[in-house]
């Protein structure tokens, strides 16, 4: 098995919900998620964090994340991107001879992500012998459905064939960038600078439930909703 690292990114502030990534899901703080995906995992060779916030740092520790890398504030701001953030952790670790064959993106934002996921995406990426993975669900939200507005006037996103009225249909070539899992080798990270190509990158499809995406509060009553009626069996 190739060294494949876990690299899991957290700054301190967020705009959606204060302290994001410590806020409770369902009484556990939501980064919590993720560190037990990713610890459970049976192919990510280590797991790294990436954040400023001390809070967040200590927090990570605890739960046997690697923790010697500290995210430079001016990559810790909400123009910053997440590329950046990896392309930066990849020359900190190429300066250590620390550099992975394989980075497995782990946003924590995505907390229903487990590890079977984790291990399922990296099994396919394996076995495809792709540069990129990236995590897709079907879209809740038909194109067929959805509006391009402009001053100009609006247009369909997709326009539908004529003769389809009925939802039953209506095609299902329609997916959605879920962000629960990028998979890319450094290379393919520097050269790109991102995880996706397109027609390169290969797709993992997953449910809509299990590639929830949380930004603002309605998110988090999903989640729980969701882990609630999981519960209840």
């Amino acid at each position: 098995m190739p060294d494949i690292l876990g690299f899991i990114p957290a700054r301190g502030g967020s705009k959606g919900i204060p302290r994001k990534n410590l806020f409770p899901v369902m009484g556990k703080p939501l980064l919590q998620y993720t560190l037990e995906a990713a610890a459970g995992s049976r192919h990510l060779s280590r797991r790294m964090l990436s954040s400023e916030d001390e809070k967040i740092r200590d927090f990570a520790a605890r739960h046997g994340a690697d923790i010697r890398y500290r995210r430079p504030p001016e990559l810790a701001t909400d123009e910053a991107t997440t590329v950046d953030t990896v392309l930066h952790a990849l020359e900190w670790l190429e300066a250590r001879n620390e550099l992975p064959e394989i980075v497995v993106l782990l946003q924590p934002t995505s907390p229903l992500r487990t590890s079977q996921h984790i291990d399922a995406a990296i099994e396919q990426f394996l076995q495809s012998g792709c540069s990129s993975l990236i995590s897709v669900h079907p879209m809740t939200e038909h194109p067929w459905k959805c509006l391009d507005v402009s001053d100009d006037g609006w247009r369909f996103l997709a326009r539908p064939p004529a003769k389809i009225t009925r939802r039953q249909e209506y095609s299902n070539n329609y997916y959605t960038i879920n962000g629960a899992l990028y998979i890319a080798t450094p290379a393919f990270i520097r050269e790109t600078r991102g995880f996706i190509e397109e027609n390169e990158t290969t797709l993992f499809f997953m449910p809509p439930s299990a590639g929830v995406d949380i930004d603002e509060l309605p998110d988090v009553f999903q989640t729980e909703a969701h882990l609630k009626s999981v519960a209840l069996g």
